[in-house]
């Protein structure tokens, strides 16, 4: 099998004012198009691997040769947390509904509160990496991680995750990254989270 960069499901400047056209197809057609060809790279050089599912790859690293456990750690990851990145984001106003916003209000108290510490999260990232809602067991818990690392490396499952490297939000938002998770907050299609929620926890 051979992984394929997905088309996006909007348009390049469906996110604006808030994601920018510019940003938009330099990070998906340049930077996870990177990330597709270097795990594909990775995976030509053992057969017996490229029948294995992404989450797959990304929860047996350890069991992978250890010539590509970098290469799909980094290239699988990248491609992985793109993909589900993309897939959560419209500009449509959605708010937080349902049982995904029972489940938030219960372990943080509100909404509002949630984003407080997601934000913090994801500020506090030191250099390159993601900030994730995950479930974690039957419990949402809040994390962040380093470079392309997923959560599923960690045993959880991402409902939402927002990425802050800096190929990410540069060009409009300079060294501004809160107000990039602002404006993340602003097109995150909170339907498409509930939706996840919901297959995560049945």
């Amino acid at each position: 099998m051979t992984f394929e960069l997905p088309k996006l499901p909007y348009s390049n400047d469906a996110l604006e004012p808030h994601f920018d056209a510019k940003t938009m197809e330099i990070h998906h057609d340049r930077h996870h198009a990177a990330y597709v060809n270097g795990l594909n790279e990775a995976l030509s050089k053992h057969e017996d691997l490229q029948d294995e599912s992404l989450e797959y790859l990304l929860t047996n690293l350890d069991k992978l040769p250890e010539d590509i456990q970098k290469a799909v750690r980094n290239n699988g990851g990248g491609h992985y947390n793109h993909s589900l990145f993309w897939e959560l984001l419209c500009n449509d106003g959605c708010q937080a509904q349902g049982n995904l916003k029972e489940a938030i209000e219960k372990e943080f108290g509100s909404v509002e509160d949630f984003k407080k510490e997601f934000k913090a999260a994801a500020t506090g990232r030191f250099g390159s990496g993601w900030a994730w809602l995950v479930v974690d067991g039957d419990k949402l818990e809040i994390i962040s991680t380093a470079n392309q690392d997923t959560p599923l490396e960690l045993g959880k499952e991402p409902v939402f995750g927002v990425d802050v490297w800096e190929h990410a939000y540069y060009l409009k938002y300079q060294n501004k990254r809160a107000d990039y998770v602002d404006a993340f907050f602003e097109v995150l299609n909170w339907e498409k989270a509930e939706e996840r929620y919901n297959e995560l926890v049945k």
